[in-house]
């Protein structure tokens, strides 16, 4: 499935986010809660910024969102595959629709969404691809403890 320019213009909201928090020494995952083309929140991993193990980039956006009556008309956009404890909010909110902006990095948890009804779609966006490969590549050991593994030697 191809991405609509709404599509494009979330995802690079998304990015921009994960750009933000690179350049303040956190992991450059960005994510963006819309419903349609409207924006409803947005916000970027920020473990590191905040000392706050759980603050994924999804989360900081469905938290900046605010409650929400439902999240049946949405859709979210993160720029990279989301883990296990994001899908599994995603899931539990009921999320319908989520845009990965690339999975090449870290493979999330795609067939966990769309086992359970979720539609995902993977952009193979370049940015976003590029971005990631660059924070793994000069912060290893921020990286492994973004995804809990163990630090390399």
């Amino acid at each position: 499935m191809s991405l609509s320019d709404i599509d494009h213009r979330l995802l690079r909201i998304a990015y921009d986010e994960a750009k933000a928090g690179f350049d303040e020494g956190g992991c450059p995952i960005g994510s963006v809660l819309a419903r349609g083309d409207t924006v409803v929140g947005q916000g970027r991993n920020q473990r590191v910024q905040k000392g706050d193990p759980i603050a994924h980039g999804e989360l900081d956006a469905l938290r900046k969102a605010g409650r929400q009556t439902t999240y049946a008309a949405t859709a979210l956009y993160t720029t990279l595959s989301p883990c296990m404890m994001c899908s599994g909010t995603i899931v539990q909110f009921g999320i319908p629709r989520v845009v990965i902006g690339e999975n090449a990095n870290f493979g999330g948890n795609e067939d966990f969404l769309r086992a359970r009804g979720v539609e995902v779609i993977v952009a193979d966006n370049p940015a976003c691809t590029a971005l990631m490969a660059r924070f793994i590549e000069e912060k290893p050991a921020l990286w492994a403890e973004d995804i809990a593994e163990e630090p390399p030697e």
